[in-house]
């Protein structure tokens, strides 16, 4: 009977660390080795991650360094960098693979911010499907008599009481992000 809502925690949970992981690829002022997750260098033929075929550093605030493994796979890595569009320039001297991090400017920190408050309404929106499904369940089980309508109205609020935290998670999340990009 409770089944409903112990999902409905877990689905939320799982939305709530899918926006910290995504969050962890927006940029902010500060080199962050976690940028270039998504990237994929093509090892010998196959997409690999590029954490796999080197060893990234952010020795300073404002630069990541990349040393490969094997120096056969440095154009391959600056190729992926380019590709991902990161909007930084890649420099390579044969040895590692250097990405600077120019200061962002402030039109540049809004932008950014806009972009953060999107993917926290699209997180907000899917906690809201997660509560449409969860309290359709709980309609049914009521339609089955499986629940008392004591039961459904109890569990029905219970839902809405989760669905508000997880909102409320994901604003503290966005704004504690908002802020990090906010900061000169």
């Amino acid at each position: 009977m409770a089944d409903a809502v112990t999902e409905l925690k877990g689905r939320i949970d799982k939305t709530l660390e899918d926006l910290r992981r995504d969050l962890t690829k927006v940029r902010t002022g500060r080199a962050s080795p976690n940028l270039l997750d998504g990237i994929r260098v093509d090892y010998y033929g196959t997409p690999t991650p590029l954490s796999g075929v080197a060893n990234i550093t952010s020795p300073e605030p404002r630069l990541i360094i990349i040393k490969p493994w094997e120096k056969s796979v440095l154009k391959d890595i600056e190729k992926a960098i380019r590709e991902a569009n990161l909007g930084i320039n890649p420099m390579n001297d044969g040895e590692v693979i250097r990405l600077p991090f120019p200061p962002l400017t402030e039109e540049r920190r809004k932008e950014i911010a806009k972009q953060v408050k999107t993917k926290g309404e699209e997180h907000k929106v899917a906690i809201r499907n997660i509560r449409r499904d969860a309290n359709e369940a709980l309609k049914a089980q009521l339609k089955d008599k499986k629940i008392t309508e004591d039961d459904s109205k109890r569990l029905t609020d219970k839902v809405q009481k989760e669905t508000d935290d997880g909102v409320k998670k994901v604003d503290e999340i966005i704004s504690k992000k908002e802020k990090e990009v906010m900061e000169v």
